[in-house]
């Protein structure tokens, strides 16, 4: 019998499903890989660089946070998110604390532009700081699976040494492939281990060191907004083609709001109706509320996580009516042309009929 008759037959996993967590492995003293399976066998069909939203039940209610996938869709029976646990860390330090294997979450997505998966470039740069090293590793692992020639410089910035994530398994990659040019940078080295390798906040001059033909390469960067800002002044002070640059962060944008809606377009009066079909019930809403305000406001829940229409989560399908959204890329052309929208970055422009 080969190998892959073995394997379940089964659909690919939609969100309706909860997950099962099989596994939790520590990558750093803050850092841990947990590892799901969809109980009905069903496999996973993502993009490398993709995320997911976690509803995660704490002691003061529901929360959603969101996460990029650290393993790669060319793997598909199983899926890794790999968390950073901060100060005032809440979903990820429940994961931390109370996440066992056997577990079932509720996850949405996944989501995301954020991926290489679609790019005819042929050198890449990866630069990422902190848990932004989790896409990298989901693009990497399906390039090599998909046995791609790799031409890729891999630069991850961390504090110190021992929070340098998946450095065992990427310096193995590094060692036996030569198309992996790997380069770690930490701020603070610790004094009681030996440290040969880059220190200190990356600069220019070490970012031409590290990346020579960096002008050729096409490249993503993670993590976090500072760290993003100060790589994309470096390649823009070197005359870096910014149409070759993509970022991702979970962070709401510093450089542009989402506007509210165009009033000049609403409909000739100062409130309009929301009805929620499923729901049964409707709110009066007034101009320049979003969809998700006003579906708080009438006592019905939408699950959302950035409120800035990245994550994807508020995602809900319109029936009737018209609304004004402008979206940081959590919803697909062709969701928005199957009649969804993101609540949290829609206005409506008169009277809307929402599936909820």
């Amino acid at each position: 019998m080969s190998a892959s008759s073995t394997m379940p037959l089964a659909e690919h996993w939609c969100d309706s499903e909860l997950l099962e967590c099989v596994s939790i492995v520590s990558e750093t003293p803050t850092t841990s890989s947990f590892t799901f399976k969809a109980p009905s066998g069903a496999s996973f069909n993502y993009k490398p660089g993709q995320f997911l939203t976690l509803e995660i039940l704490v002691e003061d209610g529901v929360v959603y946070r969101t996460y990029t996938i650290s393993s790669s869709p060319t793997r598909p029976y199983l899926l890794t998110l790999t968390v950073k646990v901060h100060e005032n860390s809440v979903g990820t330090r429940w994961m931390m604390d109370c996440l066992e294997s056997g577990m079932l979450l509720k996850v949405i997505g996944p989501a995301g532009e954020f991926t290489n998966s679609d790019s005819k470039a042929k050198k890449f740069a990866f630069i990422s700081a902190g848990s932004g090293i989790t896409p990298m590793m989901s693009m990497l692992t399906a390039m090599q699976d998909a046995g791609c020639e790799l031409d890729v410089v891999f630069i991850h910035s961390a504090r110190t040494v021992d929070e340098i994530i998946f450095r065992q398994h990427l310096s193995d990659i590094a060692s036996q492939c030569s198309g992996l040019d790997l380069h770690f940078v930490v701020s603070q080295p610790n004094v009681s281990k030996a440290w040969g390798g880059y220190q200190g906040r990356i600069n220019s001059i070490m970012l031409q060191a590290m990346a020579p033909e960096l002008l050729e390469r096409e490249v993503y960067c993670c993590d976090p907004e500072a760290f993003m800002a100060s790589v994309k002044a470096m390649l823009k002070e070197s005359d870096y083609d910014m149409e070759n640059y993509n970022e991702e962060s979970f962070s709401a944008p510093t450089e542009t709001k989402l506007p509210k809606a165009d009033l000049t377009a609403v409909d000739d009066k100062k409130a309009y109706e929301v009805y929620f079909a499923k729901s049964d019930l409707s709110y009066c809403s007034n101009q320049g509320e979003s969809i998700l305000l006003a579906a708080r406001s009438a006592g019905i829940i939408i699950p959302s996580a950035c409120a800035f229409g990245l994550c994807g989560t508020c995602k809900v399908k319109k029936l009737e009516g018209r609304v004004d959204m402008t979206h940081n890329g959590g919803i697909s052309q062709r969701e928005i042309d199957d009649g969804y929208i993101l609540a949290c970055c829609s206005y409506p422009l008169g009277d809307v009929f929402i599936d909820s």
